[in-house]
């Protein structure tokens, strides 16, 4: 069986006027079927420019980006937008929940797209949000709810659709040491019990010491080896 994302000779470079910005330079990578990928580099060393061509929401200069049987990096921004929102789940920093939604109502957001009926979506969140150990706050707003609380309901958002992929970019980046050892413990049980294919960016050797593949960035070059931390 191929590799789920597959990138190859991938090059990216932002132009403005008559200035060129290299970022990335020539990735070649393979990241498997259920496996935890975790990214890591200097600030400017690509990751998150990388992890977004990933996603469908940045394109690369040149190169392609393969997921699954798609190859995202040829399709028009339009049918991008309907791929993402079958295929990638988001994780963000600072959860992007909006205030004024339950908690239910946020992770409701992402099925509202979709052909699913009120009661099915109710399931789907229902189930989502007892996933991630909140089931108990379906009818929180986000100001009830403490950070770590807050990003579980920003997981169960992400996971509401069961995308094909996991994207997170600094999840524990803005938690307390505890919340954030919560949060990768809920990460590793999505990927090794769900099966979620995981893609994430850290600054934080802790927090990639929970993925099972760990690669670095440096200058826009991808180091050559894989180290496995599990």
């Amino acid at each position: 069986m191929s590799a789920l994302i597959e990138i190859r000779d991938v090059s990216k470079v932002y132009r403005r006027d008559s200035i060129e910005t290299p970022v990335l330079s020539g990735i070649n990578l393979n990241v498997e079927h259920g496996e935890f990928l975790a990214l890591m580099g200097p600030s400017g060393s690509g990751k998150t420019t990388l992890l977004n061509m990933i996603a469908g929401i940045d394109k690369p200069t040149s190169g392609q980006i393969r997921v699954g049987d798609t190859d995202i990096a040829r399709m028009s921004e339009s049918a991008l937008a309907k791929w993402r929102a079958s295929n990638v789940g988001f994780v963000f920093q600072f959860y992007n929940l909006i205030p004024v939604l339950t908690a239910f109502e946020n992770v409701e957001l992402p099925l509202l797209l979709t052909k699913l009926s009120k009661s099915e979506r109710k399931k789907h969140v229902e189930t989502a949000l007892t996933i991630v150990g909140l089931s108990d706050r379906l009818n929180y707003y986000p100001k009830q709810l403490s950070g770590g609380q807050e990003q579980r309901v920003a997981i169960a958002r992400a996971i509401v659709t069961d995308p094909l992929i996991l994207i997170a970019d600094e999840p524990t980046g803005d938690l307390d040491k505890t919340s954030a050892q919560e949060i990768m413990t809920l990460m590793q049980r999505l990927n090794s019990e769900f099966k979620k294919t995981i893609v994430m960016v850290t600054h934080d050797s802790h927090t990639a010491s929970k993925a099972s593949v760990l690669r670095h960035l440096e200058k826009g070059d991808l180091l050559p080896e894989d180290v496995q931390t599990n």
